[in-house]
């Protein structure tokens, strides 16, 4: 079986105030991520500001930009500039009242190679996305790149094994999961312990339920809440697994550009000592289509 290695990039960073404060971060970390020989770099959740989901608030809606728009122009020629293909993550304005939270994925020529809308979408205490974000209506497609087919999901879509499984299906080689997650200051340390262990535990699932590599990049700092809580420290950790849930690199929760090197051939031979998509019971599975099974 020939090799084929394909170098990828995680940015994991922190907010730095502005939209234009970022994007000159990203701009200096994915020319350093590509003279370090990166092919594929992966940018976190709403990579041009802070986390503003943590209230609801109308004024936010002013983040939104069109896609394409300013945010995609500028990305698409960082893409084409050092030549990899680039994940990013924004807030969409597809109409008057009517958002998404998007991932947009550039090829290395700077083409738009698709986009993905967040399909999952969370309410919870400091996470209030609801407000802000229409559920995704692309579905769960792969997005097929000069290195190979991505399955771009965000966030919340991380908890749920139908959506990485349907990309899996529809023949995604790489699970692809921007993200900003992180705990409450207030919470106790076995608390955080819990909470992270499980993101990771569940993106480690998903690599070997289908038997693909998973790479997932988080945000770290603290972000001060609007409303007075106490806000969220967004914990980084931001990984790349291979097909059977192992660790191919791994960051800490401080700003990084994590590196790894991802054997593109390798899932082939897993799936031949784990074929779970041959022995797959689709005649039995059909009420996974119900809410709950009263």
């Amino acid at each position: 079986m020939n090799k084929k290695t394909l170098p990828v990039a995680l940015i994991q960073e922190s907010n730095r105030g502005s939209a234009e404060a970022n994007l000159a971060l990203i701009e200096d970390r994915v020319g350093e991520a590509a003279k370090r020989g990166a092919k594929l770099v992966l940018l976190q959740e709403l990579h041009n500001g802070a986390y503003f989901c943590q209230h609801e608030s109308v004024d936010e809606f002013d983040l939104a930009e069109p896609i394409p728009g300013p945010s995609t122009e500028r990305l698409s020629s960082l893409a084409k500039r050092h030549g990899v293909v680039l994940v990013s993550s924004l807030f969409e304005r597809r109409a008057a009242g009517l958002y998404h939270n998007t991932a947009v994925v550039f090829d290395a020529d700077g083409s738009t190679a698709g986009k993905y809308r967040k399909m999952h979408i969370p309410d919870d205490p400091g996470f209030y996305e609801k407000f802000y974000f229409t559920p995704g209506d692309l579905g769960f497609t792969p997005i097929d790149t000069s290195v190979g087919r991505l399955g771009v999901l965000v966030c919340w879509d991380q908890w749920y094994p139908e959506a990485a499984r349907l990309m899996a299906l529809a023949g995604a080689e790489l699970l692809l999961y921007p993200t900003a997650i992180g705990w409450d200051p207030t919470d106790e340390q076995a608390e955080k312990d819990r909470q992270r262990g499980a993101w990771i535990l569940s993106h480690r699932g998903h690599a070997v339920a289908n038997g693909v590599p998973v790479l997932s990049c988080n945000r770290v700092g603290h972000e001060p809440s609007p409303l007075g809580a106490a806000g969220i420290d967004f914990w980084g950790n931001s990984h790349v697994l291979g097909p059977q849930g192992e660790f191919l690199a791994e960051a800490g929760t401080e700003p990084t550009i994590l590196m790894a090197e991802v054997d593109m051939a390798r899932s082939e031979h897993v799936r031949r000592i784990w074929p779970f998509l041959r022995d797959r019971r689709i005649d039995a599975y059909g009420d996974l289509l119900k809410r709950y099974r009263d």
